[in-house]
């Protein structure tokens, strides 16, 4: 175990939930509907936030999602994050809906003129954006370079990424580096700490559900968070997003109690 102590990045405000720094740790869920059914996902955010969540994202795969945003900004008592997965024309619209953060993987949004009106309109608006690199979409080269999706090629390809926003002037930036793989997850996130001022987003990707699906997300994230690694968490259950809500919140009080017997017992 490298330290028990947290680390000291960048502040990120999502709306009014600031992310990093000396602030506590953020818990964040993902609805589990359509975004375009405004109903259910405002009873699913609802929902979340009763539960302790501070930020919920929907997904915006189409532009009958992105319509309905305004409606669900507008009623939603946390702030929105906005997940982007390959046209980059829903994160422009997303942006101009008002949401408070988006999430793309830069890789999967297409060519560079695509990620660089994204990142543009993100910057104009003030709106942070999560670089979500995972083992599934690693760029080709990368991952021949290192023999496969690697913790060393994931945490290559987001530092690659952080570099390319970095040039254009952006640093409004939270970064995940997520596997499946609980000892990749761990590899990864180990790798990128001491390299990364920006507050990190912390998870197993695809941990599935019931007991499986939280021994797997319990033993990632918490052993970065002993180790003082991840300002915001997110347990991924295929499960309704509540059950997410109730695991986070237990780890965390169960991390910070045995992070205060180890200073204890120094």
């Amino acid at each position: 175990m490298a330290s028990t102590e947290p680390r000291r990045t960048r502040v990120v405000p999502i709306g009014e939930v600031l992310v990093g720094g000396d602030n506590p740790i953020v818990i964040q869920s993902m609805t589990s509907c359509f975004t375009h059914d405004v109903k259910e996902t405002l009873n699913q955010i609802h929902a979340l936030k009763a539960a302790g969540c501070h930020v919920v994202r929907v997904t915006v795969p189409e532009e009958k999602d992105a319509r309905a945003l305004p409606e669900i900004l507008r009623e939603s008592p946390v702030p929105i994050i906005a997940d982007i997965h390959y046209d980059y024309r829903m994160a422009l619209a997303s942006i101009e809906a008002g949401v408070q953060k988006i999430r793309i993987n830069p890789g999967n949004i297409g060519t560079e003129e695509r990620l660089r009106t994204v990142i543009g309109a993100a910057a104009d608006a003030g709106v942070p954006i999560r670089i979500g690199v995972n083992s599934g979409s690693l760029e080709k080269a990368i991952e021949k370079k290192h023999g496969g999706a690697t913790p060393e090629a994931i945490v290559e390809s987001a530092l690659g990424q952080i570099r390319f926003f970095e040039d254009m002037g952006f640093t409004n930036l939270l970064i995940s580096v997520k596997s499946s793989s609980v000892p990749h997850t761990v590899q990864a996130y180990r790798l990128l700490a001491p390299r990364c001022p920006y507050p990190l987003h912390v998870g197993v990707t695809e941990a599935g559900s019931g007991v499986d699906g939280r021994t797997k997300s319990v033993a990632g994230i918490g052993v970065l968070l002993l180790e003082g690694i991840g300002e915001t968490i997110r347990v991924s259950l295929t499960e309704h997003p509540v059950e997410e809500i109730q695991v986070c919140n237990n780890l965390l009080q169960q991390v910070a109690r045995l992070r205060a017997a180890l200073q204890a017992s120094n």
